[in-house]
């Protein structure tokens, strides 16, 4: 068996960053990445727009990827490719790995664990579309792979469902390819991705946006022919009659993202049924302690630069990790709300700002947060235009949670 202090699983944006920051704290660090090259989604994100907040750049995403694989190569960090974790067991004095390769099974202890392992695109059986499985029908993610990896078009009429961001790039990318992109419909009566994309990507494209209408059913034996779409209503259940066929040869879906957390519920950790990530503290501990998770395996994010940013954090706080006297105060949420990260409050408190994460469960033009501990409001700030889409972000000091015997958060509309 091979000791290291702290092992990353993944070798995205989120564990090339945690994996670097975890070593500058001076210790030993192992990166762990199933694929055969590092990097995560960015190796197929050839647009632009990524490391705005980290780098003040513009930069595709393998050139954001890079930026950080070069700091880990300068850095000579440990890192195995190609590599499946099979088991992950929680020890007295930390966690034993069971890992496959081509160069066999093979056993690691660590000290602290980092889960950096991302997420993955809904399905059309999850969103429950009837009919036959054709071939034309994929993610987002999938088309996308397809051009930008493969150099393949899937597509020369379709139609995408779901306002997604990805969904979103990718209608823009399809037509600069040639492809008739008939029309983005989604079910939600607002749209599900960045203002930004929406006016780069359909708006400068003339591509239509259709809101409350959903795909109910796909035609096609061996490959699609049309599909069937209907107005949904406020609960996004199909209004009978409504009901029209669009004929195309491919359907796109961008119908959301789900945090990859298998390893994390081997472990028995809680999930956040809001988030599909794991309960976390202001360290982004779960409730194993010693697991530390980060990035899309926390909580879906907007940016590239907050998983980052989420990230060096995570992999500071995993080297510098020591199994000391504790307890934790939850945080409650009330208000508008969607989700709140972190869910808990550790003390002793430390003198890092927290970082928090949140999003709104409705729009709203002007929004109050409030931090209430003990029954009192001892902190406030002024949102304008929040809404679902876009991923809020504030630092807390650490400071305004003393002596806590509760502790709570608010968000109310200003009229």
């Amino acid at each position: 068996m091979k000791h290291v202090h702290t092992i990353v699983i993944g070798g995205g944006p989120a564990g090339l960053a945690a994996a670097i920051s975890a070593h500058k704290q001076g210790v030993s660090v192992l990166l762990i990445e199933r694929e055969s090259k590092l990097g995560g989604i960015l190796k197929q994100c050839i647009h632009d727009g990524f490391g705005l907040d980290r780098f003040k750049e513009r930069l595709t995403g393998p050139e954001y990827a890079k930026r950080f694989i070069d700091e880990l190569d300068a850095l000579s960090i440990d890192v195995l490719l190609s590599t499946t974790v099979l088991h992950i067991a929680k020890e007295k004095e930390g966690y034993c790995l069971d890992v496959v390769n081509a160069d066999g099974v093979a056993r690691y202890s660590c000290k602290s664990l980092v889960l950096s392992t991302g997420c993955r695109e809904r399905t059309s059986r999850q969103v429950f579309i009837h009919g036959q499985r054709p071939s034309g029908v994929y993610t987002a993610g999938s088309a996308q792979y397809f051009m930008n990896i493969l150099g393949m078009l899937p597509t020369r009429r379709c139609v995408i469902l779901g306002s997604g961001d990805i969904g979103l790039i990718m209608a823009r990318r399809l037509s600069l390819e040639g492809a008739q992109v008939l029309g983005v419909y989604e079910a939600k009566p607002t749209p599900s991705g960045l203002t930004r994309n929406l006016l780069q990507c359909l708006e400068d494209y003339n591509i239509p946006l259709h809101l409350s209408h959903t795909v109910i059913k796909v035609y096609g034996d061996s490959r699609l022919e049309g599909v069937e779409i209907s107005k949904v209503d406020e609960n996004m259940h199909p209004i009978p009659g409504t009901s029209f066929r669009v004929d195309c040869d491919a359907l796109i879906l961008s119908v959301g993202l789900i945090p990859e957390n298998e390893l994390a519920e081997s472990l028995s950790i809680s999930l956040d049924p809001k988030t599909k990530g794991p309960f976390v503290n202001q360290y982004f501990m779960t409730e194993k302690e010693g697991c530390f998770i980060c990035g899309n395996a926390l909580h879906v994010n907007d940016l590239v630069d907050h998983v980052s940013y989420c990230a060096t954090k995570a992999g500071a706080y995993a080297a510098q990790y020591e199994n000391k006297k504790h307890y934790d105060q939850p945080v409650q949420v009330e208000g508008n709300f969607g989700y709140f990260i972190p869910q808990r409050i550790r003390y002793p408190l430390g003198e890092d700002p927290i970082a928090c994460y949140f999003r709104v469960n409705r729009e709203m033009k002007k929004a109050k947060f409030s931090l209430i501990v003990n029954d009192q409001i001892i902190y406030t700030k002024v949102f304008h235009h929040v809404k679902p889409p876009e991923m809020e972000f504030l630092e807390l000091k650490q400071d305004l949670f003393k002596g806590a015997k509760t502790i709570s958060v608010k968000m109310e509309e200003l009229l």
